[in-house]
């Protein structure tokens, strides 16, 4: 038997404006995810969300990119529509990933059971900093994409608030997630999918789009059709997000190793990369990395630089983030017929 949260079944929804805008748009072939859209996929899965029963929905604001459009094509007066429980978050907004973690505690706060996530991997790793125990549903909508999904917004919305309402138990509707965790001089920060060592000394335009630069790469999973940077370790030996380790690759210049792997890094970026050694990256054992100057980048962006003084320490945790997986939780909605319906109560 599932347990119906206390009192309304609230859900949250988190859409990035900048998501899917980045310097690769510059460097590679990425195409741009328009807001228009991301606004549209608000919409739909709050269709999906009412119809599984979710009463209060809660939107991050922004400066009205999105949430304009949201407001127009909900007919909405204010800050909230009453008669749908809809309403738009009351914060500060600075245009900067502050909003996705403010906004994402907030939420908590406030007894989301669920939140919804448009984004790509660097926006969804922001919310899991954040979430707590919270299950995420992962929409993609970024440049680098290996963490969250492609899918309909109105399908995700109903099994979000399946979930939710407690319709759909934990136990067949979530899935827990691997996690780097990354200490360097006090500071800790985690990844979803990879932490990247570059030979660049500053975070400049954070993105990662020059393989050469790539000297060690940690993954929590690999697929080998995936891209971005965990793409290389997934033409060596590709790891699900159910397998109980990650992987460690040291890489090298092309030109000063026989190994080498053609990895697709950034949409329409096929690059060569040299591999000096990889291996299994165990749970809980650190990894630490020290007399060396550059900057770590997570989920694809540089957000850490160190320096030959610095010591840094990278370890695989097995509990990170739970995402609601959307064809478990459906599967198990038919099978006990929460989407049915019979007219004038026949069985």
């Amino acid at each position: 038997m599932s347990s119906s949260p206390a009192g309304p079944i609230r859900v949250g929804i988190i859409a990035n404006p900048a998501s899917g805008r980045d310097i690769r748009r510059l460097t590679s072939r990425a195409s741009v995810f328009p807001n228009a859209e991301k606004a549209s996929m608000i919409v739909r899965a709050i269709a999906g969300l009412e119809a599984a029963g979710v009463h209060e929905v809660l939107l991050m604001p922004d400066k009205g990119s999105i949430s304009g459009l949201v407001y127009r094509t909900l007919g909405m007066s204010g800050p909230s529509t009453e008669g749908r429980g809809v309403r738009f978050l009351d914060m500060t907004i600075s245009e900067s990933i502050e909003d996705t973690l403010n906004a994402t505690a907030t939420m908590r706060a406030a007894g989301v059971t669920a939140i919804i996530v448009l984004g790509g991997d660097g926006t969804h790793r922001a919310v899991a900093q954040r979430c707590g125990p919270v299950p995420l549903l992962a929409l993609s909508t970024g440049t680098n994409n290996a963490f969250p999904e492609m899918r309909e917004a109105t399908v995700a919305g109903l099994a979000a608030g399946f979930v939710a309402s407690g319709a759909v138990p934990a136990t067949a509707g979530l899935r827990r997630n691997k996690v780097l965790r990354i200490h360097c001089d006090g500071r800790d920060d985690i990844a979803l999918v990879d932490a990247c060592f570059t030979g660049h000394e500053y975070v400049g335009s954070r993105a990662v789009w020059d393989s050469a630069c790539v000297e060690d790469l940690f993954v929590t999973f690999a697929a080998a059709d995936s891209i971005g940077l965990s793409a290389i370790a997934g033409q060596l030996e590709p790891v699900s997000r159910q397998t109980p380790h990650g992987l460690h690759v040291r890489c090298a210049p092309a030109a000063d190793t026989p190994r080498r792997v053609h990895a697709a890094i950034a949409p329409g970026l096929v690059a060569e990369v040299g591999v000096h050694e990889y291996g299994r990256l165990a749970p809980h054992e650190p990894v630490c990395i020290s007399g060396r100057r550059g900057t770590i980048a997570l989920d694809g962006e540089r957000e850490i630089e160190f320096d030959t003084g610095s010591r840094v320490e990278v370890r695989l945790d097995l509990q990170g983030p739970l995402t609601i997986d959307v064809a478990a939780t459906l599967n198990h909605a038919a099978q006990h017929r929460l989407l049915r319906g019979y007219v004038g109560g026949a069985a």
